[in-house]
């Protein structure tokens, strides 16, 4: 049972990934009941903002305090934990090897993809509001900006690092904080593509997978992976 933030650091690391939401989706998730749900004599409950035992708060301590766990939207569109010593596998098999713009002239991303990720790339460090702002987007293309945000985090171009409040023109914090975004390259500091075939990667993950879940069925991590 887990108790604490550091004590699910040590267990991701272990593990080397993890769903985020509390559902492990027919694979694998560290805390594996969400905010609905109470275990008797687990200290573990959502959306209490207790920075040591909410597992919401979570997702931004390892991007704040930490250098080896990245967090974002990676897995069938919902959060995820991936640390860095499995990244590159999911590097491997998701980019194959490709950097955005090549991956964008292969017509596998579009165009609204590509004015995210350069204005990301441009700004090193990019809030959502202002990213929303620089993006010129409105109320109906809203849904179609959500998607290619996403898509960027899932194909791991883009990833979270962090948040941020926006400022009035008196240079005062207000709002909601706001989530932050960087390039994947950024947000390492340092190469992580390895020296592997995406097929070899595939296999690897795969049978870390079946290790933590021996249940999990060939469907479900297909989708998980890719």
């Amino acid at each position: 049972m887990i108790n604490s933030f550091d004590e699910f650091c040590d267990k991701l690391l272990e593990c080397g990934f993890s769903m985020g939401g509390g559902n492990a989706k027919g694979i694998y998730a560290i805390i594996p009941f969400d905010w609905k749900t109470s275990i008797p004599g687990c200290p573990i409950v959502w959306h209490t903002g207790d920075a040591e035992t909410d597992p919401w708060e979570w997702r931004m301590r390892v991007l704040e305090e930490r250098d080896d766990i990245a967090y974002g939207k990676v897995f069938f569109g919902s959060g995820g934990y991936i640390t860095k010593e499995w990244y590159p596998y999911f590097l491997a098999v998701r980019r194959q090897g490709l950097i955005f713009d090549e991956w964008y002239h292969e017509g596998k991303a579009g165009l609204l993809e590509k004015k995210i990720y350069e204005a990301i790339e441009q700004n090193e460090h990019m809030a959502l509001h202002d990213l929303k702002k620089e993006c010129g987007i409105t109320k109906e293309s809203s849904g179609q900006f959500d998607r290619a945000l996403i898509n960027l985090q899932r194909n791991l171009f883009i990833t979270m690092c962090g948040r941020k409040q926006k400022v009035s023109s008196l240079g005062k914090p207000y709002g909601w904080n706001s989530t932050v975004f960087t390039t994947v390259e950024n947000f390492w500091g340092e190469d992580l593509t390895p020296d592997i075939s995406a097929d070899e990667a595939y296999d690897k993950i795969k049978e870390r997978i079946l290790f933590l879940n021996p249940k999990a069925v060939e469907k479900d991590i297909k989708k998980f992976i890719g």
